[in-house]
């Protein structure tokens, strides 16, 4: 098992335990905290542990109409090999981007991103693409006015880098997902068939394409270019259409390939109703629904507020529903509270069926 926290809002753990403290020193903490936090205006109920400190990364200025607060990112992670033999995914969480790059570089903020990368044919390629690819977009010349071409072009740089690359074999490959969120804009870019879902007051909404063979338009493109399908199998070897690394089916560089790593870029703006981000790897939604994992980390944050005990949460559903594959899955809020229960209006229309309608209803079962 490989646990990794994601140490979101630069958690700090004051000294002293908590699982003693009288009502009254946990007033005394709460006061410490409202400094910082009196917009936030937190319930009791779901909040993190009364022994963690929170440093919130920022505020929309106060001559914007609408003075909520901007995202505050709270991230989790968990990773398990499953049946497979060897673990080659890897993942990175940065809840605090201006912090992580120590750069006072000129981009909206808060600013954080999230990347899944599920490698095959060895974790080289992965583990390249992990450490490389948020430098290869923000040091490119478009970031951050043209981010979605700057996240393109780092695609392209972290392809041809493993090319490059001797150390790394060259049928070594992985699929990569990422989300790089900037104030109140996020952009997803995935190349493979790891996916983005986001939470959205319960609903599942989908923030990427699962780049399969057999989908419908990789398949056109793939035979366009001379590439064939075998069982579900590009060329009858890789199970992904998109792919960073494998250039022992690429060819040379600049010629166009069947297998493409270019990813195709979502973006979004966060609102109220977005609460929470997943990023999991194919051995995840091979075994589950985006709206039954929506359904699910929604339900634990209500009662914990901890997204890395949900990132588990999925995990451990995926290996009991029997998935063939190593399993990363990332859960990234967007606020500092949990979930809030949803009200459904009651219909107070009562409905009834007439004599004659109830008669024709028993013909028919008795029939």
């Amino acid at each position: 098992m490989v646990q990794e926290t994601c140490a979101s809002l630069q958690i700090e753990r004051l000294d002293g335990g908590c699982s003693g403290t009288s009502k009254g020193s946990a007033s005394a903490m709460e006061d410490e905290k409202d400094e910082n936090l009196d917009s936030l205006n937190q319930q009791n109920a779901g909040k993190p542990p009364r022994n963690i400190k929170m440093e919130i990364l920022g505020l929309i200025s106060p001559s914007t109409e609408n003075s909520a607060l901007l995202p505050i990112f709270r991230s989790g992670s968990w990773t398990e090999k499953g049946p497979k033999e060897y673990m080659e995914d890897e993942h990175i969480c940065v809840d605090n981007l201006h912090k992580h790059l120590a750069t006072s570089a000129d981009f909206p903020s808060p600013g954080a991103f999230y990347g899944v990368f599920d490698g095959h044919g060895g974790i080289d390629a992965a583990s390249f693409t992990r450490k490389n690819i948020l430098n290869f977009i923000v040091e490119d010349s478009q970031f951050p006015s043209g981010t979605k071409r700057a996240i393109k072009s780092a695609f392209v740089k972290a392809d041809h880098a493993l090319s490059d690359t001797k150390s790394i074999d060259s049928s070594s490959g992985t699929t990569a997902l990422m989300a790089l969120v900037l104030g109140r804009t996020m952009l997803v870019a995935n190349a493979g068939d790891s996916r983005a879902v986001l939470g959205k007051r319960g609903r599942a909404i989908e923030l990427s394409k699962d780049h399969k063979p057999s989908c419908a338009s990789e398949r056109t493109r793939i035979e366009r270019l001379g590439g064939v399908i075998y069982d579900g199998y590009l060329n009858g070897q890789l199970s992904v259409a998109r792919a960073l690394g494998d250039w022992h089916i690429k060819g040379p560089k600049g010629s166009k390939s069947p297998l493409s790593s270019e990813p195709e870029v979502e973006e979004i703006n966060l609102t109220e109703e977005d609460e929470f981000l997943i990023l999991g790897c194919d051995g995840l939604w091979d075994v589950m629904s985006s709206q039954c994992a929506v359904t699910m980390v929604r339900k634990e944050l209500m009662l914990h507020n901890d997204p890395e005990i949900c990132s588990k949460a999925l995990v451990t559903e995926a290996l009991e529903r029997n998935t063939c594959d190593n399993l990363t899955v990332l859960v990234i809020c967007f606020s500092p509270d949990p979930p809030p229960k949803i009200e459904i209006p009651k219909n107070h229309r009562r409905r009834s069926i007439s004599a004659e309608g109830l008669d024709r209803v028993k013909g028919i079962l008795n029939n």
